[in-house]
């Protein structure tokens, strides 16, 4: 139960009573109506801006508008206080049987409290990783995986159909690249001193089983092919074995998706020609030459002469893009307009693709692609995934055994753990950069938010097996007898309200498609729980197990199981485990 959307429904019903009375005009609109917690909790419980929304459907000033909803308000006997503040907002105080009354709706949900049917099971699309297939996952990479794959749990916990999809980048040049890399390894495995890997190619040691499997597959015959034969015979080992790969390192996260689909395929099929075919019959392909953006560096795909262009500055791009090289061979940006394209013809209008720091400036584009393909039945939201800066006490972390060049995904799970990773990952908004300190993300402090949210989880579980010793089992449905009245005091009332508050939550974070918001409110909740737990060794009559009063004990134990629920609910939106006890 979203206790904010309960009460959004009520002050719904005072305004359309206001209606009836002629007092508000009935072409109000009130979606644009808000319930939310205020910014200062002495302000009350909620805080509603209808007052200041509807006044202009009223010839009532806000203020004296907020005066009539207020009175209409204060008949509800859940409300115990009403102030009307600044411009117009009215602010609520709730009676403490409100909070009281979830412990039941909690208890009964267990851990589906929170979930929600705003997405009406709409189909989305969400892409993330999409790395090349070129390597092992670096510690950026798990950044992206992880918001990706937490967004696609909170999406599906809001009622959507979650696609969860991997593009495969592979008709570019880095998959020469690694062909020719792959090649020289190969030598290697046949016994040729090969020295330094030569600049520009690959140098990472996970490319000498690819060399072995070749040498083994081919042997040293296959160098007797044309330059272009031995490039394909190596894509044809290295690809799949570069995928197979990233999805064992993905796996180890708990990454997983349900689609694979390859960017070679969209050339093969047609799927590119048909897309910008479907452009050029819309009038938004033309030939021209495009002019280097002023006081910055060209980007690649800019060349002095004449190209074949979308229009997508009609769409709200900067400038208008190339689709073709000079040579006649499509850009990356043609393929791109195929793939979402597909997206679109297989049912998703609503697509979110999770990429990294350095394909920022590529989002309007691929926006104003993705509006003109679907001729405006396509949304597209883009979520951009900083760099992730590793540590060690302090000190930066930058080479890898393994890669080479980078520190892979795989390193850093085998030493703190996939649960500490994808917390972390979680702890700042996408878009703001992330340190991650290796001795930190593993210290038992509050300072290190993954333990403090766990602990608290595993605190609750020992207190319940306490309680059990002295009053034999317990299970939800006498936790659901008990009386929550005995829940009175301002810290647990307070625990209460940080609980009732997580439907709330989940609901705004999946609109807004941020999954930060439930690790954010996570260590809220353990803050308020451990701040009650430590209470209760300064005052005796607050602590969650009394020997002498079950009825009170069954009562805090109803509370603190309530909020073992939520932090069980939110951990597996981000894909960690509750822990039930720590050593």
């Amino acid at each position: 139960m979203n206790i904010f959307a309960a009460f959004r429904a009520r002050i719904d019903e005072s305004i359309r009573e206001l209606i009836q009375q002629g007092v508000v005009n009935d072409s109000a609109d009130l979606s644009r109506i808000s319930v939310e917690p205020p910014r200062e909790a002495s302000h009350g419980d909620m805080a509603t801006n209808a007052a200041m929304v509807l006044s202009k459907f009223s010839e009532l000033q806000p203020l004296d508008l907020a005066g009539k909803i207020a009175d209409l308000l204060s008949e509800d006997k859940d409300i115990v206080a009403i102030d009307i503040a600044g411009p117009g907002f009215i602010n609520l105080s709730l009676a403490p049987s409100v909070w009281q009354g979830q412990v039941a709706n909690v208890l009964r949900a267990g851990t589906a409290y929170g979930n929600s049917d705003i997405g009406a099971e709409d189909k989305v699309n969400i892409e993330y990783v999409s790395a090349n297939p070129t390597g092992p996952m670096h510690v950026g990479h798990a950044r992206g995986a992880v918001v990706g794959d937490a967004l696609a749990r909170l999406l599906e916990r809001a009622n959507y159909q979650v696609t969860r999809e991997y593009y495969i980048n592979d008709a570019g040049s880095q998959t020469d690249t690694l062909a020719r890399s792959a090649l020289i390894r190969m030598r290697e495995a046949l016994g040729e001193d090969i020295g330094d890997i030569p600049e520009g190619l690959y140098p990472g040691d996970y490319l000498i089983g690819v060399g072995q499997a070749l040498a083994t597959e081919y042997g040293a015959a296959l160098f007797e092919n044309p330059e272009v034969e031995q490039i394909a015979a190596a894509k044809s080992m290295a690809l799949p074995m570069m995928m197979e790969m990233i999805k064992d390192d993905l796996d180890v996260l708990g990454v997983n998706h349900d689609v694979f689909l390859s960017e070679q395929s969209l050339h093969d099929s047609g799927a590119v020609d048909n897309s910008i075919s479907r452009l050029d019959e819309m009038g938004l392909i033309y030939e021209g030459v495009l002019e280097p953006p002023k006081g910055k560096t060209p980007p690649p795909d800019w060349e002095p002469s004449p190209q074949t262009l979308f229009k997508s500055s009609e769409f709200g791009d900067d400038s208008d893009r190339a689709l073709k090289k000079s040579d006649g061979s499509w850009t990356y940006f043609a393929p791109d307009i195929a793939c979402h394209l597909d997206k679109f013809e297989r049912g998703y209008k609503q697509m979110i693709d999770v990429w990294g720091a350095d394909h920022a400036g590529y989002i309007k584009r691929m926006k104003s692609a993705v509006t003109a393909v679907t001729a405006g039945a396509g949304n597209l939201d883009v979520k951009i995934c900083q760099m992730v800066k590793l540590m060690r006490d302090g000190e930066p972390v930058k080479m890898s055994k393994r890669a080479g060049q980078f520190i892979t995904l795989r390193e850093v799970v085998d030493e703190v753990g996939k649960d500490v990773v994808r917390f972390m990952m979680l702890t700042r908004k996408n878009d703001a950069p992330l340190e991650f300190d290796f001795v930190k993300v593993q210290e038992q402090s509050r300072d290190n938010p993954v333990f403090y949210v766990q602990y608290a989880h595993a605190r609750i579980c020992s207190v319940i097996r306490n309680a059990e010793e002295i009053f034999g089992a317990i299970n939800d449905d006498d936790l659901a007898d008990a009386d929550a009245h005995l829940i009175g005091d301002p810290a647990e009332i307070a625990l209460l309200k940080m609980i009732s508050a997580f439907p709330r939550v989940l609901e705004s974070a999946a609109v807004n498609h941020e999954p930060h918001r439930i690790a954010f409110y996570l260590q809220d909740l353990a803050s308020t729980f451990h701040s009650l737990w430590n209470l209760g060794k300064e005052r005796p009559d607050l602590k969650f197990i009394i020997e002498d009063k079950k009825n009170v004990t069954m009562a805090r134990v109803s509370m603190i199981r309530c909020c073992a629920f939520v932090i069980a609910s939110g951990l597996d939106i981000i894909g960690v485990r509750p822990e039930e006890e720590m050593r």
